[in-house]
């Protein structure tokens, strides 16, 4: 006789009751410096000489919430629901992929508890922004400041001096029924 498990009590239960409590999301991103481009990380705009290209705004950290987001629900990822073959996504701000995002956790029943970011860039330095890009995130995602964290490493002996990274790791909730999640 095989031993019980978590997911074969999950197969028993009925399809109302079947869906994880937590759900756990991973994104990465990248994007490579060019000049004549702003540059914007978590929808935050930073000074500096290039900004990081891409179809839409470039905007890595974003960019890897989304697709965290995305990946906790087993939704399609961001290149599936907005490619860059299609030009109207050109220069597009990177929220409007993040609520996209979150309006697909909230159908599906879940909302962000946390959220995690590692960023891994030579310049500029994130650290004098972080309070700002944190806050930001936070108030996209609908949670508070303290459930944002971000670190900002450089690629030391990665020869990654002309590229941003972006490494998110998301956890979502079950929302009760009738009980909106923010």
């Amino acid at each position: 006789m095989k031993p019980e498990t978590r997911n074969s009590k999950r197969k028993a239960a009925s399809p109302a009751t079947s869906k994880p409590e937590v759900r756990i999301g991973y994104g990465f991103d990248s994007h490579e410096f060019r000049a004549g481009i702003p540059l914007r990380i978590g929808g935050v705009a930073l000074a500096h000489d290039r900004g990081l290209g891409g179809h839409s705004d470039g905007d890595v950290l974003l960019h890897a919430i989304t697709d965290a987001l995305l990946g906790a629900i087993a939704a399609p990822d961001i290149g599936a629901l907005f490619p860059p073959s299609d030009a109207k996504w050109k220069g597009a701000d990177s929220v409007i992929f993040l609520r996209e995002a979150l309006k697909r956790v909230r159908n599906a029943g879940y909302g962000v508890a946390n959220l995690d970011a590692s960023l891994i860039l030579a310049a500029p330095k994130v650290g004098p922004h972080a309070a700002e890009i944190r806050k930001h995130v936070a108030e996209l995602l609908g949670v508070d400041h303290d459930c944002v964290g971000l670190k900002a490493k450089t690629p030391e002996g990665l020869n990654l001096e002309n590229a941003a990274l972006a490494h998110v790791v998301v956890l979502l909730e079950k929302v009760p029924r009738g009980r909106k999640k923010r």
